[in-house]
């Protein structure tokens, strides 16, 4: 408990000298009383003895260097890393903690617009390549040099944008889109790969669920990335020196927004409900893909090949939970109820690009297996060895995870925010309401999907809506 007396009022003991150790105090005298001032224990500090501190008596201590530690040597990086896409929330998350560390990044940006995009290009040590990783011909495009989402006609991954991504590069951390032709421009990321010479290649793939049971669909976005890791394993050179990095279910996929599959609909009295067709009680992997892709590949790229190479597929996710449990985490989080809706038809409101209804539509097949019997639903990762090793083989990399419920607390509003939402201004005092709940709805299957005109998704009500430019969902 503090002292009641002011600290004016406290007497200051003069320390003695140390060759009088053994002989009693002078006596005190009100001319010493008032010319000594020292502290009982001289303090370490950064002052000198030329600091107006000195005239108060307050000395410091001057250690000499031999008394102090040697500092651990904290060797900066050398290496250059190649990485495209870098606007999507994978790349973008890695390239944030790169070059923190002191590693200098080429990054390949489609363009220049939105947040990301301009935050990466001002990062100190990263060289930005701006251009398409595919070029298709004008006519194919209507006039316009960019490549259509999730169609294959004529045209070739951008051979010279690629080399010069590779340029003076020793490491590789890639995730690609199906911004054109993915599986070609996988292809040719792979062979430039082997040509320059890159000592540890991270690809981010997913699986072919067809390929791990025939009665599973192969969903297209994933398949694509599935064969590239394929082509890579056939590569003698690039295979041993390759980690697949395979990535959970983002929270950052949450919005309230009418986009397909993560929507967390806001209700009138400020609960949000979220309809899905995943069985309410079977775990899926999460991943805070924003916090957590950059500190685990850095890990990857600091253990090395000897560790991860050689084709060592990793399971990126630091939660497994039901749809009902991640309701009750972000319910948590958010500070308002959340509820689970399953529905095996996944609603599309807005307009979507060409190629990701196809995926969402191979997710409706996938997902009816296990509906009446939740030991039928296909691991997320097509294999259930890989389901197991969550969240562990991920905590080895990276301890310092943000899951789903700080995420809804901390992150998600923002978010929201920045999409020109204002929800999270508004009070409501919702009671009565059970968090995490489940609601069962047999969706119509001949009704009509409800497209507005007046939301793209990607893009805006007029305006942009930052937090979800298509490099960042898609990546």
């Amino acid at each position: 408990m503090p002292s009641a007396a002011p600290r004016s009022a406290l007497a200051i003991r003069p320390r003695p000298h140390p060759s009088a150790a053994h002989e009693p105090p002078p006596p005190t005298t009100s001319t010493t009383a008032t010319t000594t001032n020292k502290l009982k224990h001289r303090p370490c500090t950064s002052y000198t003895d030329l600091s107006p501190l000195s005239s108060i008596g307050f000395s410091p201590v001057q250690y000499p260097q031999t008394d102090r530690p040697a500092k651990r040597p904290m060797p900066t990086p050398r290496k250059t890393i190649a990485v495209v896409n870098s606007s999507g929330r994978q790349a973008a998350s890695f390239i944030r903690v790169a070059v923190a560390v002191g590693y200098k990044v080429r990054a390949q940006l489609r363009n220049l617009d939105g947040i990301v995009a301009n935050e990466i290009s001002s990062l100190p040590n990263v060289t930005v390549l701006v251009g398409d990783l595919y070029n298709r011909t004008p006519a194919e495009n209507g006039g316009s040099g960019s490549p259509t989402l999730g169609t294959k006609g004529k045209g070739a991954p951008n051979h010279d944008l690629i080399k010069e991504l590779y340029r003076g590069a020793q490491l590789a951390f890639i995730n690609t889109t199906f911004w054109g032709d993915e599986v070609e421009i996988g292809k040719a990321l792979a062979d430039e790969a082997v040509v320059a010479g890159i000592e540890h290649y991270i690809f981010s793939s997913m699986p072919n669920h067809s390929q791990h049971d025939h009665h599973w669909p192969s969903l297209p976005l994933w398949s694509s990335k599935a064969t590239i890791e394929t082509y890579i394993r056939s590569l003698p050179t690039l295979a041993p020196k390759t980690t697949y990095l395979y990535t959970g279910i983002y929270n950052n996929n949450f919005t309230s927004l009418p986009y397909p599959l993560f929507q967390m609909e806001l209700q009138k009295d400020g609960s949000f409900t979220w309809t899905a067709p995943f069985h309410p009680d079977v775990p899926l992997p999460w991943l805070d893909a924003e916090h957590d892709v950059g500190p685990a590949v850095i890990q990857l790229i600091k253990d090395g090949i000897s560790r991860w190479g050689n084709g060592e597929r990793v399971a990126l996710a630091y939660e497994m939970l039901s749809p009902k449990a991640a309701c009750r985490a972000f319910s948590k989080g958010v500070g308002r109820p959340v509820r689970y809706k399953y529905n095996p038809k996944i609603d599309i409101k807005v307009k979507i690009p060409n190629g990701y209804r196809e995926q969402l539509v191979a997710l409706e097949k996938m997902y009816i297996l296990g509906a009446r019997d939740a030991r039928l639903q296909p691991p997320y990762f097509g294999s259930q060895h890989m389901e197991n090793s969550c969240p562990g083989e991920a905590l080895e990399l990276w301890e310092g995870h943000r899951g789903l419920e700080e995420y809804a607390r901390e992150v998600f509003p923002l978010e929201e925010a920045a999409n020109g939402l204002t929800w999270m201004n508004e009070s409501h005092e919702i009671e009565g309401e059970v968090q995490g709940g489940v609601e069962d709805e047999d969706a119509d299957a001949d009704g009509e999907d409800d497209e507005s005109e007046g939301l793209v998704m990607g893009g805006g009500t007029g305006t942009d809506t930052p937090a979800r430019k298509e490099e960042s969902w898609l990546a």
